[in-house]
């Protein structure tokens, strides 16, 4: 049987996913969050944008979250980035990243694949939404965790 959500990763991992959110988070005032869960029923990008709602990303001042969802057991993972954020960007631009973590992911290397994820999503942020230094960390930066 598959491990439940909260114990996919490691502690060690955990904290070094967290750490890329923080890294990635350091030179952009853009918001990054990851959320897992067990089981996926119905569409990915349905349930990761239910997420991103649920999380209240889509509450940012400039609207620039972006949300790594995983159900493991399903095996599928979307990357959802909010309108700021999606009117800067290239067109393919989470398409090109999904495509590298799955790469990651079809090696069971998933702590490496979401942090490649994480800090190449950050640096294209820091981009158009460059860090400030009256920025204020609009969400938490921990893993959030579904059934």
């Amino acid at each position: 049987m598959s491990p439940s959500a909260k114990r996919f990763f490691t502690k060690e991992e955990q904290d070094e996913i967290m750490k890329a959110i923080l890294n990635a988070e350091m030179d952009t005032s853009g918001e990054i969050r990851v959320h897992i869960e067990s089981t996926l029923k119905g569409d990915v990008l349905d349930r990761a944008a239910f997420i991103f709602k649920k999380l209240k990303m889509d509450r940012t001042e400039l609207r620039n979250g972006v949300l790594f969802y995983l159900a493991i057991k399903s095996r599928k993972f979307a990357i959802i980035g909010d309108v700021g954020i999606n009117k800067e960007v290239p067109e393919n631009f989470w398409d090109d990243i999904k495509e590298k973590m799955a790469e990651y992911f079809k090696q069971n290397k998933f702590t490496e694949g979401l942090v490649y994820g994480i800090t190449e999503t950050g640096k294209h942020l820091k981009k158009h939404f460059p860090y400030h230094l009256d920025d204020i960390n609009e969400l938490p930066d921990d893993i959030s965790f579904g059934k």
